[in-house]
C-alpha cells in the first residue's frame, strides 16, 4: 500500500482515507480508516473537500488530475460549423413562462420586507408581525399551480443571488408544501410557514464575517456559530412568539438519533414543527450555492437522505417529502457523470435518487448501473 495526497476528483472507489477529513468549520465529517464509496465523494464535494491523504495499493491506477485544455495548432482553419439549435430545458421552459417571473419578483421584494423586519426585530426589538410574515410566504406561493409547481420554480432560482434571507424564505416555502403533502391544517400551516421563516433569526443576528466567511472558521468563530440556535431561542422568547417557532429555531440542528446540536436529544424530545423544518433546511441549503460551494445536483441529496434521512428524520415526513419531490423532475431533461445527456422517463419506488433515464433510444435504469448517476439537471 501507498500513501498519496490527491485531489477529490481523483477518488475512486475503494480506497482508503488515511487521515480525518474535516469541514471548513473545523467538523469531522469523515474520519481516517474509512473506505471511499460513491456516498464518500458526494459528502466530499457536498463540504467542498478539495484534496484528501488516501492509502492505495501499489498497482492501483490513480486517475490523473484535470488539465487544462490545451490550444490544438492545425495546418489550415477548420471549417466553421453551422450551429444546431438545441431544444429548449425544462428549466429555461420555466424560466421563460409569466408564472416563473411573477414568482421570483414576488421572492425578491419579500427578502427585502423580510430582511428589513429581521433588521428592527433584532436590533430595536420591534414586536414581530407574525400575520404579515406568514401572508408575504402565501402571497408567493400564490403564483405556483401546486406544491410541485413550487420545486420547479425554485430549481430554476438556483442561479440567483442566494443569502441568509434568502434561504428562510425558501425554507419556509418548502415547510408549507411538506405540511400540505403531510395534510396539516390551515392553522398549522400559519404556524409551521412561520417557524421555516424565523428558524435562522439566531444566525441573522451573528456578526456578517463570521456567516460570509469563506475560509474554515477558526474554533472560536465556530464556537460562535454553533450558538446560533440557541440565540435564535433566546430572541423569540423575549418576543413572546409562539411556542412551536422558539422550539423550531432552538431545535432545528438535532436529529431524531440524537447526533444534533445544541441539546443532542431524540425524536420523542423535538418540536413536530422542528421535525418538519429540519428537513427543508438541509435541502434547500444542500440544493443552493453557498460562498464556499457550488449547489448539489437534487438527486445527490435525494441519495444522501436515502442513505442516511430514516435514522436521522422523522420517517413519515422525509419518506414522503422525497416521495413527493422526486416526482417534480419526472421528464427533467439530464446529464449523467460520463457526460451523456437524457431525459427522466420513470422513477425507482425503492431507488429514489437513481430512475430510469432515456439516452438516445436506450433506456438505462440507474438502480442497476452503479457505475452512473444523475450528475446535473438541465
Amino acid at each position: 500500500m501507498k500513501k498519496l495526497k490527491i485531489l477529490t476528483s481523483q477518488a475512486v472507489p475503494g480506497m482508503i482515507i488515511e487521515e480525518d477529513v474535516y469541514t471548513a468549520a473545523n467538523h469531522l465529517i469523515i474520519p481516517a480508516g474509512t473506505t471511499v464509496s460513491n456516498k464518500v465523494i458526494t459528502r466530499l464535494k457536498f463540504y467542498s473537500i478539495h484534496q484528501i491523504t488516501v492509502s492505495v495499493g501499489d498497482e492501483a491506477a490513480i486517475p490523473p488530475a484535470p488539465a487544462p485544455s490545451a490550444q490544438v495548432q492545425t495546418a489550415k482553419p477548420a471549417p466553421v460549423p453551422i450551429p444546431t439549435p438545441k431544444p429548449e430545458m425544462y428549466s429555461e421552459k420555466v424560466k421563460n413562462t409569466r408564472e416563473f417571473k411573477a414568482f421570483s419578483s414576488s421572492v425578491e421584494r419579500s427578502t427585502e420586507r423580510f430582511h428589513n423586519q429581521i433588521a428592527s426585530i433584532v436590533e430595536k426589538d420591534a414586536p414581530i408581525d407574525e400575520d404579515a410574515l406568514v401572508n408575504d410566504i402565501n402571497s408567493i406561493l400564490l403564483h405556483a399551480r401546486n406544491g410541485m409547481h413550487v420545486f420547479d420554480m425554485l430549481h430554476s432560482m438556483r442561479d440567483f443571488d442566494d443569502e441568509t434571507y434568502l434561504h428562510s424564505i425558501n425554507v419556509a416555502m418548502i415547510a408549507n408544501v411538506l405540511g400540505r403533502w403531510l395534510h396539516f391544517t390551515r392553522r398549522d400551516l400559519d404556524t409551521l410557514t412561520l417557524c421555516g421563516l424565523l428558524h435562522d433569526i439566531g444566525k441573522l443576528a451573528m456578526p456578517p464575517e463570521i456567516i460570509k466567511k469563506p475560509e474554515k472558521l477558526t474554533d472560536p468563530e465556530y464556537d460562535t456559530m454553533m450558538t446560533h440556535p440557541l440565540r435564535g431561542y433566546n430572541i423569540l422568547r423575549g418576543q413572546k412568539a409562539n411556542i412551536h417557532v422558539q422550539m423550531t429555531a432552538m431545535m432545528h440542528h438535532e436529529r431524531c438519533d440524537g447526533s444534533g446540536y445544541p441539546l443532542g436529544i431524540k425524536a420523542d424530545q423535538i418540536d413536530r414543527f422542528a421535525k418538519i423544518v429540519m428537513i427543508a433546511d438541509v435541502y434547500e441549503a444542500m440544493t443552493a450555492a453557498r460562498i464556499y460551494r457550488g449547489p448539489l445536483c437534487p438527486f445527490e441529496v435525494i441519495g444522501i437522505f436515502e442513505s442516511e434521512g430514516l435514522a436521522k428524520y422523522d420517517t413519515r415526513a422525509v419518506m414522503t417529502f422525497l416521495e413527493h419531490v422526486n416526482q417534480t423532475y419526472l421528464h427533467n431533461n439530464v446529464r449523467l457523470n460520463d457526460h451523456s445527456e437524457g431525459v427522466i422517463v420513470m422513477m425507482n419506488p425503492t431507488s429514489l435518487s437513481r430512475p430510469v433515464i432515456k439516452v438516445g433510444n436506450d433506456f438505462i435504469d440507474l438502480s442497476r448501473e452503479h457505475n452512473l448517476y444523475i450528475e446535473a439537471i438541465l
